[in-house]
C-alpha cells in the first residue's frame, strides 16, 4: 500500500501538470489514445514473457511519434488522427491477447489498475523516469504555454513548435506507459483531463489553475486508493469516481 502512495501520488502530479497543456489546446482524447496503444505493449509482453512496462514505454512513444507526424505532414486534423489510433490500437491488442491466450487477471489489472500489482522496481522506475518527464515539462513550461494558446504565434516568435510539440507527447506517452498499474490504461485518461476541466470552472491564471488541477488529482488518488483497498475495488475506477465527484462539486461552486 506504502508503495501504491507512492506511486500513485507521483502519477497524479505528472498527469494533472501535463494535462493542463493538454487540455488547453483541445487534445484531450491523446490520454485516451495512448493508453490504448500502451495496451498494445502490455499485449506483446504478456504473451513474450517481456517486462510489460517497458514494452508498454515503447508503444506509447511510437504511437505519439506517429500522432504528430500525422498530425504536422499529413496535415490530416487531430480528432480524426486519435480517433483512427485509437480504435486501432484497442483491436490490434485484442486480437493479440486473443492470439496468444493472455486474458488473465495481469491483463485485467492493467485494464482497470490495480494496487497490488505496484512493486518495488515499478516505484524506482516511476520516480527515475516520471522525474525526467516533470523536468522536461517544467523547463519549457513558458514555452509550451505559448504554444498552447496560439501555435502560429509562437512559431513566428522563434519558438521550436515542432520539437516541442513531439516532446510534449512523448513526456505524455510515458507518464500514460507508467501509470497504468495504478489507474488501468482504459482510465488514465480521465485522470489526465477531468482535474484540469475542473479547476477550469473557477477561470483562474494559468498557475492557478494548474495548482488547483494538482489538488484535484491529489485528493482523487489518495481517497480512490484508500477506498479501493478496504473495500477491494480496481484502484483506476475508485480514482476516477472521485475525480468526477470534484468537477460535479466545482461546477455547483462556480454556478453558485
Amino acid at each position: 500500500m506504502q508503495r501504491a502512495f507512492i506511486a500513485g501520488i507521483l502519477i497524479a502530479v505528472l498527469a494533472s501538470i501535463s494535462g493542463t497543456f493538454i487540455v488547453l489546446r483541445r487534445y484531450s482524447m491523446i490520454g485516451e489514445t495512448l493508453a490504448h496503444a500502451s495496451l498494445v505493449g502490455v499485449a506483446v509482453a504478456l504473451i513474450t514473457g517481456s517486462n510489460p512496462l517497458w514494452v508498454a514505454v515503447v508503444f506509447a512513444l511510437l504511437a505519439a511519434w506517429l500522432i504528430e507526424l500525422l498530425r504536422d505532414r499529413f496535415e490530416l486534423y487531430s480528432d480524426a488522427v486519435l480517433s483512427i489510433l485509437l480504435s486501432g490500437s484497442l483491436a490490434l491488442a485484442i486480437v493479440i491477447v486473443s492470439a496468444g491466450g493472455a486474458f488473465n487477471t495481469s491483463l485485467f489489472s492493467y485494464l482497470f489498475g490495480s494496487i497490488l500489482a505496484v512493486s518495488k522496481e515499478d516505484v524506482i522506475t516511476i520516480v527515475v523516469v516520471g522525474g525526467v518527464a516533470l523536468a522536461a515539462i517544467l523547463a519549457n513550461a513558458h514555452k509550451l504555454y505559448y504554444i498552447a494558446f496560439d501555435e502560429e504565434v509562437a512559431r513566428v516568435n522563434g519558438i521550436r513548435v515542432q520539437f516541442l510539440n513531439f516532446l510534449l507527447v512523448s513526456v505524455v506517452a510515458v507518464i500514460i506507459s507508467l501509470s497504468i498499474r495504478v489507474v488501468g490504461s482504459l482510465l488514465i485518461g480521465a485522470l489526465m483531463v477531468i482535474p484540469v476541466t475542473a479547476a477550469l470552472q473557477y477561470r483562474r491564471g494559468f498557475l492557478a489553475t494548474m495548482s488547483l488541477s494538482l489538488l484535484f488529482s491529489v485528493l482523487s488518488v489518495i481517497g480512490g486508493m484508500s477506498v479501493s483497498y478496504y473495500f477491494s475495488l480496481p484502484s483506476g475506477a475508485t480514482i476516477v469516481l472521485f475525480v468526477i465527484a470534484l468537477f460535479i462539486l466545482s461546477l455547483v461552486i462556480t454556478r453558485r
